[in-house]
Parts: C-alpha cells; structure tokens; sequence
C-alpha cells in the first residue's frame, strides 16, 4: 500500500506546467504569468493635470485667499486628447481638463472649486504650490518590471498591463480538464428517481472543484460501464483535455471495466493508498494526455480531488503554491481514526490567530456523509499513527473555504 506521500509525488510526476504563450488580457484572467513583463512607457507619457481647473505659474496666484482672490485673465482652453497644447504666458491662466498635458510654463494647477470658474477671467482663491499635477511616470517607468513571473492575473492586473501598453502577456494556460463519471447505475439529476439508480453527484462535484482550483472543466457527465462505450468516450476526450478525472468503476466487483478498458490506451497504474476515506486510485498518461481515476463514493472523490488533485492541477497551471493553506485546532470532540492510514475528517474550524482555533467534526467521521461534507470548511487531518483522538488535542485543519 503506498503512502499518500508516494501517490502525490506520482501524481506530480505526471502533471507539469503548461508550455507558456501568450494571450489576449481578456483571456488571460485566471491565469499565472510565465515571465516579468515590463512596460512599454511611462505612465503618465507627460506631466497631467490631476483636476479639472486652471493651469498657473505658482507666482501668479502665491497668497491668493478667498478674502483676496487673484484675477488672471484665461487665455487658452486645453482637452485631455490635446497632444502638443500651447505654452502658458506669465499672468494668466489656461482652463484645463483633468488627464490633459500640462502646459510649457505651468507649474501648478488650481482645482476649478478653488474658484469661480471664469471663461474669460477666473478668480482664484487658494494657492498651494505644485498641486493636483501628476508627474510623468510617477506610476510607471518604462522598461519598470510591472508583473511578475508567477502572479495570477486578474482584474487589476489587467489594468497595470494596458495602462503599459500591453495588449497580451505570456502566460501558463489554465489546464482543459475533462471529468466523467462512469456506472450503469448513475442518472442525470433533474430526472425522476428510478429504483436501482442514484443521481450523478461526483461529475457536477468535480467539475465546480476543478473549476475552482483553476482549470477549464468540460463535463461529460455518466458513462456506460459497457467497454466499447467507455473506450469511445476515453478517447474521444484526448482531442481536448490536458487531464482526464474519472471517478467510480473501481471496485473488485466483476462490472467494473475501467482498469480493463485503459490497460491498452496508456500507462495507466492503479494502487492502495493509505487514505481515508478512499483506497484504490489511478494515476498516469493516456498518450499526452494526464489521467486520475478517483473512488466513486462523492465523500470519497472530492476528498482525494484536495488532497491529490488540485495540488497537481494547480502546479500544471504553474502556481507556486499549490496546497490548501493549514492551520493547526484543537478538537471539541474525540473519535476513533482507523490505523494505518491518514485520515480526512470533514470538519468546521473556528476562532483566530490570537485565541487559537478549534475545530468540530461535521457528522460522524467514520460514516460518508455528504451532509458533513457540506457543512464543513475545512479537512482534518488525522496521522496514520494515531487511533484515539481527544478533547483538547491539535491537529492540522486544511481550510476548504476562501
């Protein structure tokens, strides 16, 4: 029986990042950039006026209070799409937009509420040296690394790199991931019930998961146990998928094919690993294509998704941290943990760094209970060295939930 140590080092083997290339900003939200990338200018191109107002010389307006306002006669009006606007003359004022140039000349720009808004003479009633200008490239230099290698993009991102110049970026593509469940015995749900079938829970399961954990999830939903049918179907997937999860057709019962059905198609191994809940999982390559083959109990399925999936997923999307963050609780009630493997107890964890944390198992931890399973936000995990756990004693609670 391997240990989970084993198993996840051999689901790592076979997931290694995306080869990078570069897409549009639209598409690459969600994505980790594969190499720095610099701007393309200054940010701003040129000295900008920070408000709508009055372009001055400093000296002009110096002591100007709303007691004694100082009067410049207004000479020239200036848009933000003006590119080369007319130089400011000693003793007067040029009426400004925010965002436009500033003029050759000025060297402060008055709010237009610090006065009366004149068109042809403005009064201005306060004076403050240098204000409401922004300096070329106070935001940005060009050449000035603006995002680095290994950071996920999102909207501010986005953001930063057009404000740059960029209209693409280099990055490592989300992984497409193909998920399906297989037994004769599963059914849509939406459907009526049918005496000897249960709902399809772990493919709509899986796909929000792997959705989640960043990749592109196309659901194929329940597939026949019938061997020609699951072949099709396995490799009609390989067109379109970085990585295949399947989930149930794993038992030792007699009509369960899936081992059967992959031993041609790939390098495929399956093993006991010593988790639980779980015990029999695949894992390797079906031509370039990753595959892991999951239990098909839903407790049992999502489980081991955190524990050895989403950690190999995340890596192919070339995250530098891929596990769930962990935090260590003491627990509000004892258990019985089964020896020899490390268990994964759905549990809710409370509290704050200053007071420690607490965690309470949801439901019974010896019983897959999807219940328990929804209502916890975290995965308490038991060593494989511990039987007995009690009141009062710490353990490590991966957190689930953002």
């Amino acid at each position: 029986m391997k240990t989970i140590e084993q198993f996840k080092e051999e689901c790592f083997d076979v997931s290694n990042p995306q080869p990078p290339f570069a897409v549009a900003l639209s598409d690459a939200v969600g994505t980790i950039v594969a190499d720095d990338v610099r701007s393309l200018v200054d940010v701003p191109q040129a000295d900008l006026a920070a408000h709508d107002g009055y372009a001055v010389r400093y000296g002009d307006i110096a002591g100007a209070s709303p007691d004694f306002p100082v009067k410049l006669p207004v000479t020239e009006e200036i848009r933000a799409d003006q590119f080369n606007p007319a130089a400011l003359a000693p003793g007067t004022a040029i009426r400004i937009s925010s965002g436009a140039r500033l003029p050759n000349g000025a060297d402060t720009v008055v709010s237009l509420e610090d006065t009366d808004a004149g068109r042809a003479e403005v009064q201005i009633r306060h004076a403050e040296e240098h204000a409401n200008i922004r300096r070329q490239a106070e935001d940005l230099e060009a050449g000035e690394v603006i995002v680095r290698q290994g950071l996920r993009v999102g909207s501010r991102q986005v953001a930063l790199l057009a404000s740059a110049g960029h209209a693409r970026v280099l990055v490592h593509p989300r992984p497409r991931v193909v998920v399906m469940s297989i037994g004769d015995e599963l059914q849509e749900p939406g459907n009526p019930a049918v005496a000897g079938k249960v709902f399809d829970a772990n493919s709509h399961a899986l796909a929000s998961a792997v959705a989640d954990a960043g990749g592109d999830v196309f659901r194929v939903g329940a597939v026949s146990d019938d061997k020609r049918t699951l072949r099709e179907m396995l490799e009609d997937q390989l067109v379109r998928a970085d990585i295949i999860i399947t989930t149930g057709g794993l038992s030792y019962g007699g009509g369960d094919t899936l081992k059967e059905v992959l031993a041609p198609l790939g390098t495929v191994r399956f093993d006991n690993v010593a988790i639980s809940p779980g015990r029999q999982f695949g894992v390797g390559r079906l031509e370039e294509t990753t595959i892991f083959c999951l239990p098909g109990s839903p407790v049992a399925a999502l489980t081991s998704f955190e524990v050895f999936i989403r950690p190999a997923l995340r890596k192919m999307a070339g995250y530098q941290h891929v596990e769930r963050r962990a935090i260590t609780a003491r627990v509000d009630s004892a258990w019985v943990s089964p020896q020899g493997v490390v268990e994964y107890v759905r549990g809710k964890v409370l509290g704050a760094p200053s007071a420690g944390y607490h965690v309470t198992p949801m439901g019974d931890p010896s019983r897959q209970l999807l219940t328990g399973l929804a209502d916890a936000n975290c995965l308490v995990e038991v060593p494989a060295d511990v039987t007995q756990i009690n009141v009062g004693d710490e353990l490590a609670c991966y957190v689930l939930d953002r």
